[in-house]
């Protein structure tokens, strides 16, 4: 009689690996004043259906990280270093006609500014064919049929006779709205939104977020949202990353993020924001001073200069040591890069806004 055994280690399956996978990523540009660090060892992962929001000022680096993962960085001068894991495939060395053929087709992006990214002298209906036609072996005819088919998914009023009209001839809302039929006519596995709310109202941006979510769902693709706005993050994302000077500074579950942010900068990025329940009498604390030159960034932990509350570090830390991404203490997959001790964070920020340094 055989005697059944537990698994040993080495018997058991390898974990999965996430569907998207970041690794050390980073994408520094030469130029005449020095080397310009836009991206300085950004890690992150991502499971298909799931959506991450990387989030931080102008200059932070969230745009170069999304175009780092298109691969529009090849070509150019800018330096891109780590490693870039899809569905099992390196995409940071992935010679450019294999990575032409992954873009819009495996990965996809809705481009911050619609006007700019769509050609002005060719018909909407025609660009989106286009993109069609170039993955897939149809004829013209199958391809403009997808267009009006996406335009119409997309919530686009009379999609047959506005596929014939051009980019000028439709409203902010309605541009915004094309460039994500444009970018969804594939199927992507991966979907980057570039600030997809910027310059548009309240009310169109409401709409725009609520149609990412709901193509989302019906394609199943997993979403890189950048933006600024810690509001769009909270309404979409599943976890977020917040960047500074090219570096992450915390990381974790939205709910987490928000609910107990353990950064100074993330206290100062929902300080800034207005709140509708909160109250009315309460002004908004913006961030002081700019973001660094990401020539010359700051010795230590690159938020000093800004942060107010530097003085509770021990032993002038800040302004020292760059400090290390940590876990968050009884927390799964929450980090945060700084210096404060919990029990000082714990003091300064609580469950509620941070409150000013003595």
């Amino acid at each position: 009689m055989s005697v059944q055994t537990s698994p040993q280690p080495a018997d058991l399956a390898p974990a999965p690996s996430p569907f998207l996978d970041v690794r050390d990523l980073r994408v520094h540009f030469p130029t005449e004043d020095g080397l310009v660090k836009s991206v300085d060892g950004v890690s992150f992962t991502l499971e298909r259906g799931q959506t991450l929001g990387i989030v931080g000022e102008s200059g932070s680096g969230k745009s170069v990280t999304s175009l780092a993962l298109l691969g529009l960085h090849k070509g150019t001068r800018a330096r891109v270093s780590g490693e870039i894991w899809l569905e099992g495939r390196e995409l940071v060395a992935l010679p450019e006609q294999e990575m032409r053929a992954l873009r819009g087709r495996t990965v996809s992006m809705i481009f911050q500014d619609p006007l700019s990214a769509l050609h002005p002298f060719f018909t909407v209906g025609a660009q989106i064919a286009e993109a069609y036609r170039v993955h897939h072996k149809v004829s013209k005819q199958e391809a403009r049929d997808r267009a009006v088919e996406m335009l119409k998914r997309v919530g686009i009023p009379q999609p047959e006779r506005r596929a014939k009209d051009y980019p000028h001839q439709f409203s902010g809302g309605m541009r915004q709205r094309a460039m994500i039929a444009m970018s969804l006519v594939c199927d992507p596995a991966l979907l980057i939104a570039d600030e997809p709310t910027t310059a548009l109202d309240v009310t169109v941006q409401a709409q725009i977020l609520d149609l990412i979510r709901d193509l989302q769902e019906e394609f199943g693709s997993a979403v890189v949202i950048i933006t600024h706005d810690l509001g769009v993050v909270a309404d979409l994302a599943d976890d977020i990353l917040v960047v500074y000077g090219g570096r992450r500074v915390e990381y974790g579950s939205t709910h987490d993020v928000l609910k107990q942010p353990r950064h100074p900068y993330t206290w100062g990025l929902l300080q800034s924001m207005p709140h509708l329940t909160g109250d009315v009498g309460v002004r908004l604390n913006p961030i002081p001073g700019s973001p660094p030159s990401l020539i010359n960034l700051p010795g230590g932990c690159a938020f000093h200069p800004r942060c107010s509350y530097k003085g509770w570090a021990l032993e002038g830390r800040c302004t020292l040591e760059r400090p290390e991404l940590r876990t968050v203490p009884g927390t799964g997959r929450h980090l945060a890069a700084c210096h404060l001790t919990e029990e000082a964070k714990q003091e300064i920020h609580g469950g509620g806004p941070a409150r000013a340094a003595q």
